[in-house]
C-alpha cells in the first residue's frame, strides 16, 4: 500500500490527514506517481486529479524540470520551475482544497514538513460570442463567458486604470465558488462597498452555481418580485456603471455580472440607448414604459369594463363587443385568465424546447390555438388581440428578470379588476407603488429619481438628455467624486477660427 502524503516517519498521520488521503484515493481520477532524480538522488512523488490538470503542463514543464533540475528540498522548486504559481504549504486543508482546484502536489520522502503545490489547471473556456439576451445593433458584439478570469479581462480592457479595484472571495462550502467585487477607488461610495463585502462574507450556503443565487441571498428584500440587482452580459455596460460609481459582482461559472445598487429605471433602459441620439433614445425609453404599462393593465381593464363599467364604452365600439362576445359562454375574467395562461404555456414551451422546435411551437401554437378558440366560441376575438398585444409589449423590456415580474403582475391586477372593477385596479396600483417606495437596493431608494425626487438623476431616466447635460454622477449613489467632467469646459466651442 502506498504511503499517504501526510504520513510522518513512523507511518502514522493524524486522523484528519488520513481521511483526506483515503477519501481522495477513492476517486478513479486520483493519481500518485513516484520518480527519481538521478542528478540529486532524490525520490519525489506527484499527486493530482487527472480530470482537473493539464497533462501537457505536467509533462513539458513540471516533470521535465524536476527530473533534470538541481533541487535538494521543496524550497528549491521555485527556482527551477518555469511556472508562476508555485506554493510551499504544510496545511492539510489548504492542500486538499488546491488539489481539488487543479494543482499538482509535490512530495519528497526525505522532507515531511513542507509540500509543493504547482498550478496545472486545465482551462476549458467558451469562446467569446455576441450577447444573446441584450442584443444591440450598435455597439460592441462581445459578451461575458463562464470563466471569471476572462470576464475580468474584458472589464480591465474597458477600464485600464489603476483605480479599478478587484477583491476576490471564495463562497460555498462545497462549490468553493470564486466571487470578485469590482469598484473604482475614489469614485464609489465606501459605505456601499462595505455593505456588499459584508453581505457576501455572511453567505452560508453549500453550493453557489450562478450569480442568480447571489441576487436572491443578498437582496434587501428577497420576498419582492422585483429584482434589486441588475444582471448584464455586456462588458461595456459594466464599465459604464463602474465609472458612474456602482459596484459589479463577478461569479465564476456565470456569464452574467451583477450590478448594484440599481433603480427601477435601470431595468427599462437598454445600454444601446447611449449609442443613439438622445432624442431617439428618449423616444425608445418612453415607448418601453408605455408598452410595460399597456402589458400590465390592458386585460384587467377589459375585465373591469365588461364586468362593471359598460357605460364608459363608446356606442360605436359597444356593438362590436356585443357581436364578439354573444356566443362566448364564459365571464370575462375566466376568458382572460384562460388566454393569459395559454400565452404563458406557449412562452414556457418555446423557452424549454430546442431553438428551432421552440420557434415553431410559439408561432404555430399561437395561430392554431387562437384561431380555434375564436371559431369554437370559447373566447372573443377582441380579447385575443389584446392578450397578443400585451404579450408582445412585455417583450420590449430589455432585462429578462424584469419581464418575468411584468408577466406575474398581470394576474393580481386581473383578480382585483374582477372584484371591484376600476377601483380594484387603482387599489392594486397603490399596493405596487407602496411596495416600490419602500423597496431599496443596497439601502438606496429603488424608485429614484421619482421618490425621493432628484432633478439631476431625472436627466437620465425616462428621458435621456445629451451628454453635456449629464456632467454629474447619479446622486443616489453618493459617490466620493460627484462630477464626471466640467460642464463649463465641455460647453466651450473649440473650433479653429479661420
Amino acid at each position: 500500500m502506498k504511503k499517504g502524503w501526510f504520513q510522518n516517519k513512523n507511518g502514522q498521520g493524524d486522523t484528519e490527514q488520513k481521511n483526506a488521503t483515503q477519501t481522495l484515493a477513492k476517486s478513479k481520477d486520483f493519481t500518485k506517481t513516484c520518480y527519481y532524480n538521478q542528478k540529486t538522488n532524490i525520490d519525489f512523488c506527484l499527486t493530482y486529479l487527472t480530470t482537473l490538470v493539464d497533462e501537457k503542463i505536467i509533462e513539458q514543464s513540471i516533470l521535465s524540470s524536476l527530473l533534470a533540475g538541481d533541487f535538494h528540498s521543496i524550497n528549491d522548486i521555485k527556482k527551477i520551475m518555469p511556472l508562476y504559481d508555485v506554493q510551499i504549504c504544510n496545511d492539510p486543508s489548504k492542500i486538499e482544497e488546491n488539489l481539488c482546484s487543479g494543482y499538482v502536489l509535490l512530495t519528497i520522502e526525505t522532507e515531511e514538513k513542507n509540500y509543493g503545490l504547482i498550478a496545472a489547471k486545465k482551462e476549458i473556456v467558451r469562446a467569446l460570442s455576441p450577447p444573446e439576451v441584450e442584443i444591440s445593433v450598435v455597439g460592441p458584439k462581445e459578451a461575458f463567458v463562464e470563466s471569471i478570469a476572462t470576464n475580468l479581462n474584458l472589464i480591465r480592457r474597458k477600464l485600464p486604470v489603476k483605480e479599478l479595484v478587484i477583491e476576490e472571495f471564495t463562497i460555498g462550502r462545497l462549490s468553493k465558488t470564486k466571487i470578485a467585487i469590482l469598484h473604482i477607488e475614489g469614485i464609489t461610495n465606501q459605505e456601499n462597498i462595505n455593505t456588499v463585502r459584508q453581505r457576501l462574507k455572511d453567505i452560508e450556503f453549500d453550493d453557489i452555481s450562478d450569480s442568480s443565487y447571489i441576487v436572491q441571498i443578498i437582496s434587501d428584500n428577497s420576498n419582492s418580485p422585483f429584482p434589486q440587482l441588475l444582471d448584464t452580459e455586456r462588458p461595456d455596460r459594466v464599465a459604464a456603471v463602474l465609472a458612474e460609481g456602482m459596484i459589479a459582482i463577478c461569479v465564476d461559472g456565470s456569464p452574467q455580472v451583477l450590478i448594484t445598487p440599481t433603480t427601477l429605471v435601470n431595468f427599462f433602459s437598454s445600454f444601446e440607448d447611449y449609442y443613439l441620439n438622445w432624442i431617439i433614445a428618449s423616444f425608445f425609453r418612453l415607448l418601453r414604459m408605455f408598452a410595460v404599462t399597456f402589458s400590465i393593465l390592458i386585460t384587467p381593464l377589459y375585465v373591469a369594463v365588461l364586468t362593471y363599467h359598460y357605460e364608459i364604452i363608446p356606442h360605436d365600439l359597444l356593438s362590436t363587443l356585443i357581436t364578439s362576445r354573444r356566443i362566448v359562454p364564459f365571464p370575462p375574467i375566466l376568458e382572460a385568465i384562460t388566454l393569459e395562461l395559454t400565452i404563458e404555456l406557449l412562452r414556457e414551451a418555446g423557452a424549454r424546447l430546442p431553438t428551432k422546435v421552440g420557434q415553431t411551437i410559439g408561432i404555430v401554437g399561437g395561430i392554431v390555438i387562437g384561431t380555434a378558440s375564436v371559431e369554437a366560441g370559447l373566447t372573443s376575438n377582441i380579447l385575443l388581440i389584446l392578450v397578443a398585444l400585451a404579450a408582445l409589449a412585455s417583450f420590449t423590456t430589455p432585462v429578462y428578470k424584469m419581464s418575468n415580474t411584468i408577466r406575474l403582475l398581470r394576474f393580481p391586477f386581473l383578480l382585483f379588476a374582477q372584484l371591484w372593477g376600476l377601483v380594484g385596479i387603482v387599489f392594486c396600483v397603490c399596493i405596487v407603488l407602496t411596495h416600490l417606495i419602500r423597496l431599496t437596493s443596497l439601502g438606496r431608494p429603488f424608485l429614484d429619481p421619482f421618490y425621493p425626487p432628484r432633478w439631476q438623476d431625472l436627466k437620465d431616466s425616462l428621458l435621456m438628455l445629451p451628454f453635456k447635460e449629464r456632467s454629474m454622477r447619479p446622486q443616489f449613489l453618493r459617490t466620493e467624486n460627484p462630477y464626471r467632467f466640467s460642464k463649463k469646459k465641455a460647453s466651450v466651442k473649440k473650433d479653429i477660427d479661420e
